[in-house]
């Protein structure tokens, strides 16, 4: 069985462990810290059948998704090849979708061509709707709102009569660090930001994305549409494919991935000293000092790193990791240093 990243109850790192950690992301790790995630959007299933039609169609149980619970999910090609990730949860009335904001407008238009007669409609509520990451120790930010604190990865809690103050995620800790995900009304956000600013330090969305990157957790973008099967970048091993649900686009090549064979590439993290723009770009490609002519990964996200560079989530093949050296662009770019992922992969792929 798989495990999960660090326990929920970890405590956040000491001053003295935060020598590797970027400055901008000190403050979440230290005290607390929100962000607003404008590299996310949101997409919002309303309909009788909206919980029918996205399970047809996503690689997770949506089915049985409850109010307490958010799930990722991907959205494949008939070749099983992933076209959007989300964070999934639902209140009462709806379901709801975080995507990346670059391919939100293209997957909702995709999704909609699938719903003939299901009574389920798609909007896009992004600008109705404030994601807002929060890290470290954020309950004097938001206890006020919310009974309680999701003590648990990807459980929900409600804020407020009828959800009114919106939905508040815990996900799996990164560097060490709680990390929760906020889905709050835009006007409720407004109200309340200034008590966000005097509990938390307000910082910059990249740190949201380093720490998905420690946390081993990709985010499909635009650059990477198409490019991988679920178990390529860890999709399944961090519980975004559910393989006892019914057919969905792809899930023939997604169920031979898993039980035919052994899966050859996966996500890991890396790191490289010094990149340019092109380098660090979603959808670069590694390569292999052996193997020059040949790309052996591919650049999934990317985020600002310690001490300058920049860290990566990279898929590739694992064999490459063996021997050699992987290099971003080209076999005679930056070298990658390469770190331990915080969950475990299937004992298959050892």
């Amino acid at each position: 069985m798989n495990s999960l990243p660090a326990s929920p109850t970890q405590p956040a790192p000491s001053a003295a462990n935060l020598a590797g950690v970027p400055a901008l992301a000190r403050p979440a790790l230290q005290h607390g810290a929100y962000m607003v995630l404008t590299q996310c959007g949101l997409v919002e299933v309303d309909g009788v059948d909206a919980a029918s039609f996205l399970h047809n169609l996503l690689t997770n149980d949506i089915q049985s998704l409850t109010l307490s619970e958010a799930r990722l999910a991907g959205f494949c090609t008939p070749k099983g090849r992933l076209l959007a990730s989300f964070l999934v949860w639902r209140d009462s009335k709806t379901i709801r979708l975080m995507i990346s904001a670059d391919i939100l407008a293209p997957i909702q238009k995709r999704l909609s061509m699938f719903v003939l007669r299901a009574k389920a409609k798609l909007n896009d509520v992004s600008a109705q709707t404030r994601l807002v990451g929060l890290c470290g120790n954020v309950a004097a930010a938001l206890l006020p709102l919310f009974d309680a604190l999701p003590d648990q990865p990807y459980k929900v809690i409600h804020g407020g009569p009828e959800a009114q103050f919106g939905a508040l995620m815990r996900l799996p800790d990164a560097a060490g660090v709680a990390r929760y995900l906020w889905a709050a009304p835009l006007t409720v956000f407004e109200q309340h930001v200034a008590n966000l600013h005097s509990a938390l330090s307000e910082t910059s969305a990249e740190v949201w994305d380093w720490l998905a990157i420690q946390a081993g957790e990709p985010r499909i973008s635009a650059a990477t549409q198409e490019k991988f099967v679920p178990q390529m970048i860890n999709f399944e091993a961090i519980g975004g494919v559910n393989f006892k649900k019914g057919c969905y686009p792809g899930q023939e090549i997604v169920a031979r991935s898993q039980y035919l064979g052994t899966v050859k590439r996966r996500a890991m993290i890396a790191h490289a000293a010094t990149v340019g723009d092109l380098a660090s770009a979603a959808g670069s490609e590694v390569f292999h000092s052996a193997d020059p002519g040949q790309p052996c990964g591919l650049v999934i996200n990317t985020a600002a790193a310690p001490g300058g560079g920049s860290d990566f989530l990279i898929e590739l093949k694992l064999d490459a990791l063996s021997h050699g050296s992987v290099h971003l662009v080209a076999a005679d770019g930056p070298q990658l240093t390469f770190s331990a992922l915080p969950y475990a992969l299937p004992d298959k792929d050892a």
